[in-house]
């Protein structure tokens, strides 16, 4: 009877042992599983963060690129319109420089205008020198008084191109030759206005 009670105990304990060895794997793994959830949530947590900061750089690098490209295009713009101002510029003090010496049509005018004052002021009692004075300096005086003021624009024009920096060469060029015209034509006007070339004629001559 001993023996069986034994028995039954040595049984009992064997089972209790398998017991608790099947359950032990059980755990484990279920601690194991927690542990693989934790680096899991751990390893999501830390991504997106990364994710965050990594487009937030993209973000920064797209925008300084795009301020650069704005500042590249605002600079080639620049030189261009100011270079194309320039130009034109140049090309108009050579152009008023021509007119000067060649004359206007407003000089003409002005001339025409002179010629008729003078006659009217002089018909019928005016002096031989008078009628000269007043019909033909007063003309030639205006005309070289207008042809002056284009001469003298022309000149100004070219000077401020050739003093402003970065100018292409043909431009320089072009206002160097405007900026002589203007001043021969400014030379020849002032000489014309004051007699210093051709004095008016007498009427005994």
């Amino acid at each position: 009877m001993d023996t069986k009670t034994t028995t039954d105990k040595t049984g009992e304990n064997a089972d209790a042992v398998a017991t608790a060895e099947a359950a032990a794997p059980v755990e484990e793994k279920a601690a194991i599983a927690l542990d693989k959830q934790d680096a899991e949530q751990d390893t999501e947590q830390g991504t997106e963060p990364a994710a965050a900061l990594t487009g937030a750089d993209a973000d920064a690098d797209e925008a300084e690129d795009g301020d650069e490209d704005d500042e590249l295009l605002a600079g080639a713009a620049a030189p261009s319109s100011t270079g194309i101002g320039g130009a034109a510029a140049a090309v108009v003090s050579a152009a008023l420089g021509a007119v000067a010496l060649t004359g206007t049509w407003t000089g003409k005018v002005v001339s025409e205008r002179e010629t008729l004052l003078g006659q009217i002021k002089t018909s019928g009692s005016g002096t031989p020198a008078q009628q000269i004075s007043e019909i033909y300096g007063d003309a030639w005086h205006s005309t070289a008084l207008v042809n002056g003021v284009f001469a003298l624009i022309a000149l100004l024009v070219a000077v401020l191109v050739l003093v402003l920096p970065g100018r292409p060469a043909w431009v320089r060029s072009v206002a160097v030759a405007g900026a002589v015209l203007g001043g021969l034509g400014l030379l020849l006007s002032v000489g014309t206005y004051f007699d210093l070339f051709l004095s008016l004629p007498t009427a005994g001559s």
